[in-house]
């Protein structure tokens, strides 16, 4: 829980981070005062547009629309990467969300179900928006994921958060689905490496009423290397296999009736063969059957 970060502070963090960042407009006092309260902030949201093009999408954000006044997020994130600041301050991105999930976010667990919604989000949460028609067909381009692992990370910098401090738009209100095309999930799993690597060299202001003690290093992320295709067969039976399926399923990829489990099935091949249409694969390249570059997204914890 912290104060939020000034403007300066905002466009110094973000930049220190290797993000290139447009500021739009009168961002720097665009926000929904009067509306709610603005902090303590408490995490990073991530949503899409659900619309197509830079200079529409971020006017869009910046100005909202007749059911809803913007700024819409705090930050729009285009397909090349660059963010473009659009509010400081309240901002009408997360609407009503469930508390188990707020304080699970507090806390830095594992986000439980979101079933309800009875509380204030735009209070609580630094939104950015990315611009993608959430269709499950829009590309995720690399400079973009990119620009949201940047994003989510600078920010917990500053205010001195891990990955789990982060969450999508869908982990927060009933019925959302944003984002859409990539898993919240492997998001955090690249936000994590790189808060575990080096901070970047650029002096970053700390957070107004950050602790001055610091924070333990946060053990390194550890994941399964492949062990190669031929180890996925009929019979074959590790906790590797069960590692496998809980990432499937935490990926919304699972096709089990029972499980996951040890013991390679079909449902685990018709599970992978999902992950590697998500990413993108198709005819046999799809045939359900781990590769290495599939595998390598998929993050499996070391079994």
């Amino acid at each position: 829980m912290s104060t939020p970060l000034t403007a300066d502070e905002l466009v110094t963090v973000l930049r220190a981070e290797g993000l290139t960042v447009v500021e739009y407009k009168s961002w720097r006092t665009h926000n929904r005062e009067g509306h709610g309260a603005w902090g303590p902030v408490n995490g990073v949201m991530i949503h899409h547009t659900v619309t197509t093009g830079t200079a529409n999408s971020v006017e869009l954000c910046y100005a909202g629309h007749s059911e809803l006044p913007g700024p819409l997020c705090h930050g729009v994130i285009d397909k090349a990467g660059v963010v473009h600041l659009v509010g400081n301050g309240r901002a009408n991105h997360a609407g009503l969300g469930d508390d188990d999930v707020l304080a699970a976010v507090i806390a830095e667990t594992p986000l439980p179900t979101d079933n309800e919604a009875n509380t204030d989000g735009n209070a609580r949460f630094y939104g950015f928006e990315a611009i993608n028609l959430g269709d499950g067909k829009d590309p995720w381009p690399d400079a973009q994921l990119l620009a949201i692992e940047k994003v989510s990370a600078a920010i917990c910098r500053a205010h001195d958060w891990d990955e789990r401090s982060v969450l999508g738009h869908l982990e927060w209100q009933p019925g959302k689905v944003d984002p859409r095309g990539f898993g919240m999930d492997w998001m955090r799993g690249r936000i994590a490496d790189r808060l575990d690597a080096a901070a970047p060299s650029t002096p970053t202001a700390p957070a107004p009423g950050k602790p001055t003690a610091t924070k333990p290093a946060p053990k390194p992320v550890s994941y399964e290397p492949f062990p190669g295709a031929a180890f996925f067969r009929a019979g074959r039976t590790s906790p590797i296999v069960t590692a496998m399926g809980k990432r499937l399923v935490a990926e919304g990829c699972g096709q089990y009736a029972v499980g996951p489990g040890p013991a390679w099935s079909e449902a685990d091949r018709k599970s992978y063969a999902k992950w590697q249409r998500k990413l993108g694969y198709s005819g046999t390249a799809a045939d359900g059957i781990p590769g290495a570059t599939s595998w390598a997204k998929l993050h499996v914890p070391n079994v």
